[in-house]
Formats: C-alpha cells, sequence, structure tokens
C-alpha cells in the first residue's frame, strides 16, 4: 500500500512544481489509512495549501488508493 501512496504522490508532484511547491510523504498508517506528508517549497506556509491538501492531494491520492482515508500535512 505505501508504494501505490508514493506513486500516487508522483503523479501529483508535477502539478505542485508548477507553482513551486513540492508534497513529501512521511507515514502511512495501514491500519487507519492516514497518510502524512509534508508540504514543502511555495505550498509550505501557502495559504491555500489547506484546500492543495484536501481537495488536490487527498481526493487523488484516495481515488488512486481507496484503502486511504486521509491525507495530513505535518
Amino acid at each position: 500500500m505505501k508504494k501505490r501512496v508514493q506513486d500516487a504522490l508522483d503523479k501529483v508532484r508535477p502539478m505542485l512544481q508548477q507553482d513551486g511547491g513540492d508534497v513529501e510523504f512521511v507515514e502511512l498508517d495501514e491500519e487507519t489509512g492516514v497518510v502524512k506528508v509534508r508540504l514543502t517549497g511555495a505550498c509550505k506556509g501557502c495559504p491555500m495549501s489547506q484546500m492543495t491538501l484536501k481537495a488536490g492531494i487527498e481526493r487523488y491520492v484516495r481515488n488512486e488508493v481507496p484503502e486511504v482515508t486521509s491525507v495530513e500535512a505535518v
């Protein structure tokens, strides 16, 4: 499951990089399905980062890996 999550993040990454940001995989709790990521670059501290995280990254990862219940920033 970790590999599938990382592959999904790799597919999202180019969109973030176009705006000067990026996302790093931190950890996955396979029991709860919670993925933790770190937003970097322009995404770090951006007022829109929560929207990017939930409406963009989480939506895509959950679509690719249905076992994921949420994606959270650390």
